[in-house]
């Protein structure tokens, strides 16, 4: 993997990634005004979580014209985007209208409710330059490139002391609210572990306490055992509808054997499982022959310094279709009581997708 550091005419950080050496031009910005985020943090207090404020994204791009693309890399020099050209594969920036800034300060004060600045970031991740792709089409190698590229900003945004978690996702589809085309994806840095990652860390933890296993390797033992729900084996990993799945066709990409980080796999592990996640993603993608809607992510350890061997690596992605072609939208009792209601089983999704032929 080469890497490179830039920065943007406004303050921001670039880096740009590429599975060979490349050159580029300058780190072009939308503008050349600093961004000067404050969001700050709300604790609720019946839910016990932290609720990010940040009004200053109002502004952001929404819904451009279809030929605009502010993703795409620059090449009229009296309207800049935010990539240059160059012959690089990736590239990853700092959000102009993030929901977290290291920078933030003096949260305002509330009485009886709990505030503190929202000392996170937020990245932008483009996993192309072709904004007419999608990442099923990418080549495994690529993804593979993109794998290392999330363990490389977690490893070095869960350095900083502030940061206590990571998380690499990608909205993809206007029918889950994202508003550019261009494949690409975000980081969120938190200064917290999440709730869900948080549950999961107590639930890992009990397992190996009262097991002496990972809670992903009980797991994938499981689906390679009963065989009705996984969707691909690979060598060194597997993809499965999980017997607890709370969306239709909801699909998780695991290791055969667990690991807390991306960058805890060894390059043969890591290349097995880009072409993992590349197979569920060109079987969901041509599943109902339109390319489908889902938010996707990876869930890593917290980044608090421990070892976390009871955490298990994996990738969860949550389509937005049933298999009637429709919306999955939260009902009542998923919004209103965080109670999933699933009307389909995990054994036939399972089999749908795998009688999607794969093509190289």
């Amino acid at each position: 993997m080469f890497k490179k550091t830039l920065t943007k005419p406004d303050g921001r950080t670039l880096w740009l990634y590429g599975r060979q050496d490349f050159v580029h031009d300058p780190a072009p910005s939308p503008s050349n005004d600093p961004v000067t985020a404050n969001p700050h943090m709300r604790y609720h207090p019946l839910r016990q979580e932290w609720v990010l404020y940040a009004s200053h994204r109002q502004n952001r791009t929404f819904m451009p014209p279809p030929e605009y693309n502010p993703l795409a890399p620059t090449r009229d020099p009296e309207n800049p985007t935010e990539l240059p050209q160059g012959s690089y594969d990736i590239a990853v920036f700092q959000n102009r209208f993030p929901s977290m800034a290291l920078e933030s300060h003096n949260p305002p004060a509330l009485e009886g409710i709990l505030t503190e600045a929202a000392n996170g970031t937020c990245e932008v991740v483009v996993f192309t330059q072709d904004a007419n792709t999608l990442l099923s089409s990418l080549s495994e190698e690529h993804i593979d490139l993109l794998l290392q590229v999330w363990a490389d900003r977690t490893t070095e945004l869960g350095s900083r002391p502030e940061i206590q978690y990571v998380l690499p996702f990608e909205n993809k589809g206007v029918e889950v609210g994202v508003t550019l085309h261009h494949p690409h994806g975000q980081i969120y840095a938190y200064p917290f572990v999440p709730p869900v990652q948080q549950k999961a860390l107590d639930a890992a933890r009990q397992h190996h306490r009262e097991n002496g296993q990972n809670l992903g390797d009980a797991l994938v033992q499981t689906e390679l055992q009963e065989k009705g729900r996984l969707v691909h084996e690979g060598k060194h990993s597997v993809s499965f509808i999980p017997p607890f799945a709370r969306y239709p066709y909801e699909t998780w990409i695991m290791p055969r054997v667990a690991v807390p980080y991306l960058s805890s796999l060894t390059p043969e592990a890591r290349q097995d499982f880009a072409r993992t996640l590349k197979d569920v993603l060109y079987r969901l993608d041509h599943l109902f022959g339109r390319p489908m809607p889902y938010l996707m992510t990876i869930h890593q350890a917290p980044t608090d310094g421990e070892a976390h061997t009871e955490w298990p690596l994996r990738i969860e992605i949550y389509p937005a279709l049933r298999a009637e072609n429709r919306l999955k939208y939260l009902a009542g009792t998923e919004l209103g009581a965080g109670i999933f209601a699933n009307d389909t089983l995990p054994e036939q999704t399972a089999a749908n997708l795998r009688a999607v032929q794969v093509t190289p």
